[in-house]
């Protein structure tokens, strides 16, 4: 083409690249269970306007400043607010005072002149403001900006709800001394949004900062759409100090001194950018922790404007897909290591997608762009030279050919605007592969289910409860194309397989007992078409109960049941699913009862975490290269060897439940095991996928935590990724980085439930800096608790538990003391008071709840299964559920608003969370505490006949029957809003696993009431510390040590 581009007016073929229409945060669909219709607020507020939340600014909360009017760039004549604007600049830079007043940060960007033949730009907008087309062709953008900014209006900032009064019920006598005032908090606002939602908040098309809480928190809500505002390039003007969290310390001359030594005054910023990065220093001690900021967004990811090609709102990573432990990456390896912070990524590669969410882009034309030296597949920031002809890659900068077909649309025949292109719009993206992806068609979906009917197994109910529950579901197994396979074998001391496809209708057993060298009894009838079996397996499912009922066989060949499974499913490639009531033992994989309480609490109890038999690893690895997942569903009324059989699942990407205690006759019991069943068998889940993370030049991966099995040093074999699963990498350096900005590439190859072979991408791309300031100003310290529980798993299975909780303390002490010595006036000497950056000022709360979790916690009164069970969840769960497991959520309801449990704008409103100490607690409340997992009720005995009778239906709290049970459903209205606030608790989380529910009697069961006290993990508990007693015990390291 030589040259320059040949600018021109926009025509049908090359189109203006336009915002998608602002939109507003939807409402998710409530729970309701089919007794309860969800009813909506109180007559007094159903006509009450939003109004803004006390204390906070009506406009505008975060004092960010708006960018250029839509359509015009920096070059155009100023307007009011850009005049202003430079006045302020004029006046020099504000006092430390004006910025905390303000909320103001003055960024200056550095300008550099690049010819603008060497790269292609967007397509120009269209007039706007009566300004003529070609007076903005002949205006420059800043360096590497696309020319014209796309326009979109801006959308009103949303409001908070205004406070509503309170239902109270008669206050008793109070056992804990009164309690204190909640924090306000943003309950059901716990996500970012999925790409696809237009986002609001934007002027000129260029994406402002989130305001810290009214935008939404840094989860994501099923069926709740918040603005995708995360990680997209703030132009200088628009970057706005973040708001003030907790209570920070007034600054004096020194203080400000040291701090202004990190912060590389006079140099270049993120990206190119200079000027400061607000950093806000918050004492620990001395104040309760500010749990509502567990919900806020991570710290904003400032790239400059010229980062990525389109002005997409959606063009870098949503945290809930990937998000990275520091925002900012350090320069050297020198200045990761004297920072101390962990360095790493949390990916979800596969997150559920609920209704009322937008589905994740498909790329339908198979034309996928990809880098021909690291294969890195194009993306929102790469940059197209030579008038369009060719792309740089972002991560080895190498020269590509654009595809001929690129900006042609080979189904209508017609030629398509480049820019509208999902995979430079989006950072988040699926693309149908070419058959040049494919070793053989793609798997179908195949269930094998082993399932134990030995004693134990009918005795307790599993076998049932199980049958009836495969049956009721598999209208709801995928199997869109019709091929969907299904086999059953069930196990004892033989091992019994069915024809499924007899030509009487009736299932055939066919039993074999020589287990030291089973076979496959016609292996061509073992393993059934769903939809051609159906009669079949229904016949089946419906007399497995009878079948066994009279059984007295206490032997289990699980071993040779799963070889002979192994052997049906690994031509294909499939799931297995084992449901296992008893211990193993016969013949191979025969484990033995190792549970010895003399152990438990010392330094060998990790031996009782770790596998018992090779042989469940040898098989998991064979498994993994036949593309066979195998999910264990364990029942243990006794000993289960979790530890052993749950290495099953840790090396074929699969699943672990465990049932402890497990009897059919509680229907507590029955339902949570049927619920989380059929979800499982629901679940639209990957195939045959592999994953691998591609980094910039200059870092690797180096460490891998989650259900895979590495096959190489980079790419991770997972024969099934189940939803909602979580994997933790961590990140090294080989080179120090000389680039501005640095870029995460995960791409997971896999086949869909509906058999196409598919290529999901994540693109998350980051600034670099020099500073520390900066560094400790963009860690994410959900996404440093995510990947310490990982290592901390990690080092109690394979060294020793104390080994793990003592790693944990010594890196929030590392933490402590690098901010202590190298920002805080406080650099040497001891210091009365623990200070860290706002953003980092829950990681000891978060890590003391690592400490007090059963998962690791010290003591010699947790069984090996209970803690091998809660390590697996420790390591797999996603961040937004790990949080609640770590730091549960505390509700005070006797008390709670009158709009709780009711509808309101963003689903069932749920009350405001309390701090996790008993000094909420009071003799007359009623009070729910959920980790995810389960849900308690306290109650406290002197609570008033009326909310006994209102909730529990019966006259008094002595009527009232403690331990695992159902809420009753009545007709009163406390009762309603309670079972609704319950049902949202359950939904609210993105994972198949149903909570049960307890309620707690205050003089009832103790077993039980210790068990929901160790949950308020800011209470001395032994012999782990309160909060304040492991605030004071980090002090003590930090002024004894250096750094």
């Amino acid at each position: 083409m030589g040259g320059g581009i040949q600018q021109r007016a926009a025509s049908p073929m090359i189109r203006p690249a336009n915002l998608p229409p602002p939109g507003s945060p939807g409402m998710p669909r409530p729970f309701q269970s089919p007794q309860i219709q969800a009813r909506p607020p109180p007559g007094q507020f159903a006509n009450q306007g939003q109004q803004t939340a006390p204390g906070s600014p009506a406009i505008n909360p975060m004092g960010f400043m708006s960018g250029p009017p839509n359509g015009q760039n920096r070059s155009q004549p100023p307007t009011p607010r850009m005049q202003h604007q430079q006045q302020q600049q004029q006046q020099g830079p504000p006092t430390p005072h004006q910025l905390h007043q303000q909320h103001q940060q003055p960024l200056h960007l550095q300008q550099q002149q690049q010819p603008l033949h060497q790269q292609q730009h967007p397509p120009l907008p269209p007039p706007q403001f009566g300004q003529h087309q070609q007076q903005q062709q002949q205006q420059h953008p800043p360096m590497g900006q696309d020319l014209g900014l796309m326009a979109g209006p801006p959308t009103p900032t949303p409001q908070a709800g205004a406070q509503k009064s309170k239902r109270m019920y008669p206050a008793g006598i109070n056992a804990y001394g009164e309690p204190a005032q909640a924090y306000e908090a943003t309950p059901n606002n716990q996500g970012f949004q999925h790409p696809g939602v237009p986002a609001p908040h934007q002027m000129g098309g260029m994406q402002q900062q989130p305001p810290a809480h009214a935008q939404g928190s840094q989860f994501f809500v099923p069926g709740e759409k918040q603005a995708p505002a995360f990680g997209q390039p703030v132009p200088a003007y628009q970057q706005g100090l973040q708001p003030l969290q907790g209570q920070p310390l007034q600054p004096n001359v020194n203080q400000l001194a040291g701090q202004m030594g990190g912060m590389s005054l006079g140099n270049t910023g993120y990206g190119g950018a200079q000027g400061i990065v607000p950093i806000s220093t918050v004492a620990l001690m001395g104040s309760a922790p500010k749990i509502y900021d567990l919900d806020a967004p991570p710290p904003p990811i400032r790239l400059p404007e010229t980062a990525s090609i389109t002005q997409s709102p959606f063009a870098n990573c949503d945290p809930s897909y990937k998000r990275s432990t520091l925002n900012a990456i350090p320069a050297t390896s020198q200045l990761l290591t004297k920072s101390r912070l962990p360095f790493g990524l949390v990916i979800t590669p596969y997150r559920s997608v609920k209704e009322g969410d937008e589905p994740v882009p498909v790329v339908s034309d198979s034309i996928i762009a990809r880098c021909r030296r690291c294969r890195t597949y194009i993306n929102p920031f790469v940059k197209f030279v030579e008038g369009g002809q060719r792309w740089k890659c972002n991560m080895c900068y190498t020269l590509n050919e654009v595809p001929s077909s690129f900006d042609y649309d080979s189904q209508t025949q017609q030629p398509v605007d480049r820019w509208q292109r999902k995979e430079l719009n989006h950072a988040v993206v699926e693309y149908i592969a070419p058959t040049e992806y494919m070793i053989r068609p793609p798997q179908p979906l195949v269930y094998m289910f082993v399932i134990d009917v030995s004693y134990p197994a009918i005795q307790c109910g599993m076998v049932a409860t199980a049958a009836t529950t495969i049956l009721e579901t598999l209208d709801r197994i995928p199997n869109d194309e019709g091929r969907t396979k299904v086999g059953i074998i069930t196990v004892d001391s033989s091992i019994h397989f069915y024809n499924l496809k007899a030509a009487s209708g009736e299932p055939q057993m066919m039993v074999v007992s020589d287990l030291e060298e089973a076979f496959l009894p016609q292996p061509q009838d073992l393993l059934c078409n769903l939809s051609e079996c159906r009669p079949v397996l229904e016949a089946l499912l419906n007399r497995m109960s009878d079948m066994f009922k009279d059984t007295q066989n206490v032997g289990n060949a699980l071993g040779p049941a799963l070889n002979s499974a192994y052997k049906l499913v690994s031509p294909i490639g499939g799931k297995i699913l084992c449901l296992q009531a008893s211990l193993p033992n016969l013949e191979a994989g025969a484990l033995k009862m190792r549970e010895d309480p003399k152990l438990l609490g010392t330094a060998k109890e990790s031996t009782l975490l770790q596998s018992a038999s090779s042989f469940y690893k040898s098989l998991a690895v064979e498994c993994s290269k036949s593309q066979v997942c195998v999910d264990m569903f364990l029942f243990g009324s006794q000993y289960s060897d979790v530890a052993t059989l749950s290495c099953l699942p840790r090396f074929t990407g699969g699943s672990t439940f465990f049932y402890p205690a497990f009897t059919a006759a509680k229907s507590e019991d029955a339902l949570k095991f049927a619920h989380e069943l059929a979800e499982f068998l629901s679940q639209r889940i990957a195939l045959e996928a592999v994953m691998r993370v591609r980094a910039s030049k200059g870092l690797r991966m180096s460490a891998f935590y989650g259900n895979f099995f590495v096959r190489s040093t980079d790419l991770l074999s997972l024969p099934n990724v189940p939803r909602d699963q979580s994997y933790s990498i961590e990140v090294s350096f080989d080179d120090n980085l000389s680039i501005p900005v640095v870029c995460f590439q995960t791409a997971l190859l896999h086949t869909s439930s509906s058999g196409e072979r598919r290529i999901r991408v994540l693109t998350l791309a980051l600034p670099v800096t020099t500073s520390l300031s900066e560094l400790y100003a963009s860690a994410d310290q959900v996404a440093i608790t995510t990947l310490l529980a990982c290592k901390g798993v990690e080092r109690g299975m394979n060294a020793k538990l104390e080994d793990a909780r003592d790693a944990l303390t010594n890196k929030v002490v590392d933490i402590l003391g690098v901010y202590k010595t190298h920002m805080t006036a406080s650099s040497s000497g001891a210091t009365p008071n623990l200070q860290i950056c706002d953003n980092l000022k829950l990681l000891p709360l978060l890590t003391l709840g690592m400490l007090k979790h059963v998962g690791l916690r010290a003591g010699s009164q947790i069984p090996s299964d209970l803690r091998s069970y809660a390590m697996h969840l420790l390591s797999t769960l996603p961040s937004q559920c790990l949080i609640p497991f770590l730091h549960p959520r505390f509700y005070s309801l006797h008390d709670m608003p009158e709009h709780c449990g009711t509808i309101g704008d963003r689903g069932i409103e749920m009350p405001q969370a309390m701090n996790l100490s008993s000094e909420r607690l009071s003799r007359s409340g009623l009070f729910m505490l959920e980790d995810g997992q389960n849900i308690f009720l306290w109650i406290g005995r002197d609570a008033v006949p009326q909310l006994c009778m209102d909730l529990f239906g019966v006259p008094d709290y002595q009527s009232i029957r403690g331990g695992k049970t159902t809420l009753p459903i009545l007709e009163t209205d406390f009762n309603q809003r309670v079972n609704l606030i319950v049902g949202k608790a359950r939904e609210m989380r993105r994972t198949s696993y149903f909570s049960q529910l307890y309620i707690v009697k205050e003089d009832g069961d103790a077993a039980l009431r210790l068990w929901f006290l160790s949950h308020l993990i800011e209470d001395r508990a032994e012999p782990i510390m309160s909060y304040y007693q492991y605030l004071g015990h980090l002090k003590d390291r930090v002024n004894s040590a250096s750094f």
